[in-house]
């Protein structure tokens, strides 16, 4: 592509044409830009666009919108090493793009600034050796505009820090970072500070002043966090001193008049908190001078700040008390009564702010509330604070806490409707006392002793189970949900439901068992949490295993539920706000699990509503988890179904395949791959491969399907799927060496190359030897330039499981003939280098028998081992034999978590209920004998 103002003009054009909100017009618009984006001077061109100041503001941001994007997916080289943007762009891009970024507008320069970040990740600093000195370089200009930039920038650029893992890599490359930008750093810190007190009485000054010292302080985060760099541990008296200042500071320009929102001021005290619970957590020893000032200034704080700010700073108190050389500050008369009434117990409550989101944005609320959202929350920061005297205090803390627990019930009691937050703060207060260690799949793991989980759930927690008397008469008479009497009822019943799913593991059997009816009912609760939190706690349950390590839940106990729950979760996706609800669709397909063969009476009604859902899904998929849920409930469907009724695949066939041909015909990219799951599964039930599965063959050959990463396991599935039925249906439509050519594309690909193997396995075991003699030779010497090019454990692996593959199905003389027909006597290389060496490496049963008969077969029927040429090979391959050995089978996959599967990633969504078939290739061969 030229830089010329037609190109120009043409991408804007098009970049117009991906802010409409019509579809037809957007897509086909954002498929061009994607079709042309590896094209020479692409990124150009959108660097040109956007520093044009003639072309309208939401063109330039959709343009940095689009070229941040390119980066992202095209800067890094792909796993095979192959670059998709030239050394000149390259070179281009890095000359132009910081200076592009400081003079741009704001919504401009934020994009650019996570480009930047990107191209950093690659090519800082081997490539990018001057990046820091052009940022720094600009400290002295004195506009903040510039200056937020290049903070912004380097926050983007050095945040990782805070995650990666440790490695000689990454040390040298904060070493550069640290001796060319911790002075700059310091010293625009010092200077800002200066700034700030000179213009005091400035509002508008004083707040751009501010936010880059919140930058600042987000870099000091990010730099200290590996470890503490000698820079800073000399100049702590510079930074310290300053940040205790920061905290102490009582401007009223900067106070929010949003108790809730947290303001300029509340954001740095903020930081300012993660920052020296960084330090009291990993460098106490140096630290320890300024912590007690520290915790004096937090302390004060507490009682009058916002929202954000309490929870950080609550935090920091959380990590001085974890800290046993600190129990003494903490061990003062009335000092633990204090931090119970002034700080634990005010933040428990239940606030006006909690209420709304509750109310009007359930999804953020369940997000801070049981997922852990990085959002942090006053409540769990209290929660934490709670546990973290626990391990220090436990009794004496247990005592304290209980009695203000006992209050706020006696409270409760007294007027329900006026006093319920007591009940909610109760519930929150036990929670934290009891649960001493838990694990996302298990719930609470360690209990204290301390505290009775059953007697609270029985004398507490039951009654809101089980009062639905007013959710029944809510959910005939429509009532508002502001309502005070409703939004009381609604959070008590999350917090007894939570509370159920966080002591799943530890509550009696018996009890968890009797709450699974209470938990249906409440699937019709009109609020969104309500119905979140019982899908969610369903789901969770049926995934408890008893102590003997069967299902706490069996089939036994949910059959009699079964029509109530799955009415009740189908009921979920009528209601307004939850019709993609991940977490009822995730309880939908644990239930089925649970049930098995007895959920198949129901299935007659869920799968209608199941295909309906799917087909308005496809037109936007826009919630990834609920979409992939959905295919895990058909994928189970079909094989509980067709397991005790084979005939039944027709059915499904029927149902499913006009939503199938729909969704390849639109090419909806993000089901495709689920897709060709599906009919992977429908295929495998059957002998022969029908005609409509036939027909797809030719279409899923052209090379733009194999393009897409995530699409090429269920392909390479479906075509092993098809040859292994039906080969001659290959050699009839003329498709061998367009498959040849998928193998050869395969092949030469780093991520990708087991799957080439898994098809020209196929190819071999299944079709005539007559039609595979012209390409044998082609085929191996493709092996062995892979082999020679790019050597990878993988790739080894694989080979030698077809080495011995072929040994097995065409004699071990045929695979030495061939090995030594592209070169003499390479098969003894073959031993020496790879098969001597590497065998032992072959895991999996299957691959384990399959090089087994290819060893036996070699040691035992070939001439060339037994008394020829390669008769000193003998010994060292029955060595490897001997040397293979079993691994652990693998877990059930009703009690594997699907979020947690290693197919779950977003090139490519395995569905933990469609596993790919065990094929035993020395079975198949045997039956044919036959």
């Amino acid at each position: 592509m030229e830089l010329n103002e037609q190109n120009l003009q043409q991408l804007a054009t098009y970049l117009g044409q991906t802010l409409s909100p019509d579809p037809a017009i957007r897509r086909p618009a954002e498929k061009f830009l994607e079709s042309i984006e590896r094209n020479e001077n692409y990124s150009l061109l959108l660097l040109n666009l956007l520093d044009n100041n003639a072309v309208e503001l939401p063109y330039r941001i959709s343009a940095a919108i689009t070229f941040k994007n390119f980066v992202k997916r095209n800067w890094k080289p792909d796993e095979d090493g192959n670059s998709h943007v030239s050394e000149k762009d390259r070179a281009a891009v890095r000359q132009l793009i910081v200076e592009l970024m400081l003079r741009s507008p704001e919504q401009v320069q934020r994009q650019l600034s996570d480009a930047i970040s990107v191209i950093g990740r690659c090519d800082f600093p081997a490539r990018w050796p001057n990046l820091i000195g052009d940022l720094t370089a600009r400290f002295s200009s004195g506009d903040f505009h510039v200056i937020n930039g290049i903070l912004r920038t380097a926050h983007s650029l050095f945040e990782r820090y805070r995650y990666e893992f440790k490695s000689n890599e990454l040390w040298t490359e904060i070493k550069f970072v640290l001796d060319n930008f911790a002075k700059p750093l310091t010293e625009l810190f010092v200077a800002t500070m200066a700034l700030a007190e000179q213009h005091a009485t400035n509002a508008a000054a004083l707040k751009v002043i501010v936010s880059s010292l919140v930058l600042i302080c987000e870099l000091f985060y990010s730099l200290n966090y590996q470890d503490l760099p000698e820079y800073f541990e000399d100049n702590m008296e510079t930074w310290m001193p300053r940040f205790l200042q920061l905290l102490e500071l009582d401007n009223k320009l900067l106070q929010t008049e949003d108790e809730e929102e947290a303001g300029p001021l509340e954001q740095l005290r903020t930081q300012i908190c993660d920052n020296v619970a960084l330090y009291a957590q990993k460098y106490d020893e140096e630290f320890g001078p300024y912590l007690p000032r520290f915790v004096q200034s937090v302390w004060k704080l507490l009682a009058s700040t916002g929202m954000q700010l309490v929870s950080n700073a609550i935090q920091f108190l959380s990590c001085v008390v974890e800290r046993p050389h600190y129990k003494g500050i903490f061990e003062g008369d009335g000092v633990l009564s204090q931090i119970c009434e002034k700080i634990i117990v005010p933040n428990m409550e239940f606030r006006v702010s909690d209420e709304e989101l509750f109310e009007d944005n359930p999804q953020e609320y369940i997000r801070r509330d049981v997922e852990g959202s990085d959002v942090d929350t006053r409540r769990r920061a209290a929660c934490d604070l709670v546990k973290s005297l626990s391990r220090l205090f436990e009794q004496r803390i247990t005592q304290e806490f209980s009695q203000y627990v006992q209050v706020m019930l006696a409270k409760a009691a007294e007027n329900r409707t006026a006093n319920w937050k007591h009940k909610d703060a109760a519930i929150y207060l036990v929670t934290s006392l009891a649960a001493k260690g838990s694990t996302q799949k298990h719930g609470v793991t360690q209990t204290s002793s301390l505290v009775n989980l059953d007697d609270f759930y029985q004398a507490q927690i039951l009654p809101e189970l089980q009062d639905q008397q007013l959710l029944q008469s809510l959910v005939l008479t429509a009532v508002y949900l502001s309502d005070q009497q409703l939004t009381q009822s609604l959070v008590l019943k999350a917090d007894a439901i939570k509370y159920v799913m966080a002591f799943r593991s530890q509550l009696r059997p018996d009890l968890v068992r009797a709450s699974l009816p209470y938990l249906a009912g409440l699937l019709r609760s009109p609020s969104v949490v309500v119905h979140s939190y019982a899908a969610m706690a369903i789901e969770k349950l049926l995934m408890v295993r008893a102590a003997d390590k069967t299902p706490l839940l069996q089939s036994q106990h949910v059959a009699p539920l079964a029509k109530e729950l799955l009415t009740n979760l189908v009921f979920v996706f009528s209601q307004p706000a939850s019709q993609e609800n991940e977490y009822a669709m995730k309880a939908v397909m644990r239930t089925c699990s649970a049930l098995q063969e007895a959920a198949i009476p129901h299935l007659g009604e869920l799968l209608p509503t199941l295909t309906t859902i799917l087909a308005q899904v496809s037109k936007n998929p826009s919630k990834p988890h609920f979409n992939h849920y959905l295919f895990e409930t058909l994928a189970l469907s079909i094989r509980v179904v067709c397991k005790s009724q084979p005939a039944a695949v027709a059915t499904f066939e029927g149902v499913l395949f006009p939503h199938f041909q729909t969704i390849l015909q639109q090419d909806v990219q993000e089901f495709v791959p689920y897709v060709f799951q599906l009919l992977s599964v429908m295929l495998e039930l059957q002998t022969a491969v029908p005609e409509p599965y036939q027909a797809l063959l030719p279409h899923i050959l052209a090379p733009v399907l194999w393009e897409k990463t995530g699409n090429v396991p269920p392909l390479v599935r479906f075509i092993a799927g098809c040859v292994r039925r039906d080969p001659q249906a290959i050699i009839r439509i003329d498709k061998l060496p367009a498959l040849l050519g998928v193998f050869q594309k395969l092949i030469a690909s780093r991520a990708n190359d087991h799957h080439g193997f898994t098809i020209v396995s196929a190819l071999f075991e299944s079709l005539p030897e007559a039609a595979m003699e012209q390409y044998t030779r082609q085929l191996f010497q493709l092996m062995f330039q892979r082999l020679t090019s790019s050597k990878t454990v993988k790739f080894v692996k694989s080979l030698l499981v077809f080495f011995f593959l072929f040994a097995h199905l065409r004699g071990g003389q045929k695979l030495i003939d061939v090995i030594d027909n592209i070169q003499a006597k390479m098969f003894g290389m073959v031993v020496e280098r790879l098969v001597v060496t590497e065998a032992q490496k072959i895991s999996g049963t299957q691959d384990k028998l399959i090089c087994t008969a290819g060893m036996v077969n070699l040691l035992c029927d070939t001439p060339a081992l037994l008394d020829g040429p390669y008769s000193q090979y003998w010994a060292p391959i029955l060595q490897a034999l001997i040397g293979l050995f079993e691994l652990p089978e693998a877990e059930d996959a009703h009690f594997v978590d699907v979020d947690e599967s290693q197919g779950y990633q977003a090139a490519f969504s395995q569905l933990l209920f469609a596993p790919p078939p065990i094929h035993d290739p020395l079975k198949a061969i045997s039956c044919r004998m036959e």
